[in-house]
């Protein structure tokens, strides 16, 4: 097992940040760890770096207890939202850094750095400084820094939050073959849902210096734990469970709400015992998926997604009347909000 976190709990004054939380995160794999600001993600990034120390529990690395053990003796890489490079040092130098602490031989450093440079796709940009270089190009640079001293886990907080959306987006791609060539564990923080999804191998979800559920990005959105799971990852609409569209479906609920992802609402033109109407009150043109926002009888206000090809086969139009049912639905005993 690459990192094991036992029971873990940590406070700031009156604020509890970490409450009890136990995490296994196997050797070689992306983890993400996945929440709102307070969550308590960060501070478990920073407990398994050796940056805090837990008040009480343990944290194992590779087989070993390094709960008292320094940060400096972890063999750990850390790189940080805002790249943290040395602006007076050129890419090679900040690379070589690391290295040079450890006392590395130089013909050896010489060898690591040019095969960094080329791993993250910077080759021919090492004589440059950091202000020479673009926001992507500088993040880069930091993953090399933190895997030139070949570390056994990799921690990566709130990695690409100074990014623009392209170069993010980008980047994310990236990590992930970078991960699969290196094979180092990785854990990485982030708010942003998508990012977890695309890049990690298993999602963490905090909330409130709690774990609410661990799994691959399919089993997180498919089969969530909770209304916060399903609620904080992707679109959803909460209806009340007495609403005629669900009692007409069979979706009978003791709870009071009603979680329906977008994609599982069906739109229909004509009217038949399972559907309720709706009239069309905003379309939403995304190229490759219309949004389409409607309002019930009722009030209740139902987002709902269709392909492009389903939306050209109905040919919907603002203000028409149409009438709807849901595909899925689930419920939970307890809902809080984010």
């Amino acid at each position: 097992m690459g990192i094991v976190v036992e029971n873990v709990s940590k406070q700031f004054g009156s604020f509890q940040a970490l409450d009890r939380v136990s995490l296994e995160i196997e050797s070689g794999s992306l983890v993400a760890l996945l929440g709102p600001s307070g969550s308590g993600k960060s501070t478990l990034l920073r407990l398994i770096a050796g940056l805090e120390k837990p008040d009480s529990g343990k944290i194992w690395l590779t087989g070993q207890d390094t709960t008292n053990t320094s940060v400096q003796d972890r063999n750990i890489g850390f790189v940080f939202q805002h790249y943290a490079l040395f602006k007076h040092m050129t890419v090679r130098k900040n690379i070589a850094f690391g290295m040079a602490i450890q006392k590395t031989a130089p013909a050896k450093v010489k060898s690591r750095v040019e095969e960094l440079l080329n791993l993250v796709q910077l080759g021919g940009l090492g004589d440059r400084y950091p202000s020479q270089l673009s926001g992507g190009q500088r993040q880069r640079v930091a993953l090399a820094r933190a895997l030139a001293v070949e570390p056994k886990v990799l921690l990566l907080d709130e990695p690409f939050g100074a990014l623009d959306a392209k170069v993010r987006k980008d980047l994310r791609a990236w990590l992930r073959r970078l991960h699969d060539e290196v094979q180092v564990t990785t854990v990485f923080v982030t708010h942003d849902q998508e990012e977890a999804m695309e890049v990690a191998d298993r999602i963490t979800v905090m909330s409130k210096g709690k774990i609410e559920q661990v799994g691959t990005p399919a089993e997180i959105y498919d089969h969530p734990a909770s209304a916060f799971v399903m609620s904080f990852i992707g679109s959803v609409n909460v209806l009340p469970s007495s609403s005629r569209m669900f009692q007409d479906n069979g979706f009978d609920s003791a709870n009071p709400e009603m979680f329906l992802r977008p994609h599982d609402v069906v739109i229909e033109t004509t009217e038949n015992s399972a559907t309720v109407p709706a009239r069309i009150s905003r379309l939403i043109h995304l190229g490759w998926e219309i949004q389409v926002e409607l309002t019930l009888d009722d009030g209740q206000v139902l987002n709902a997604s269709l392909t492009r090809e389903k939306f050209d086969q109905l040919q919907l139009q603002p203000q028409q009347r149409v009438f709807v049912k849901p595909k899925d639905a689930k419920s939970f005993p307890l809902y809080y909000s984010i």
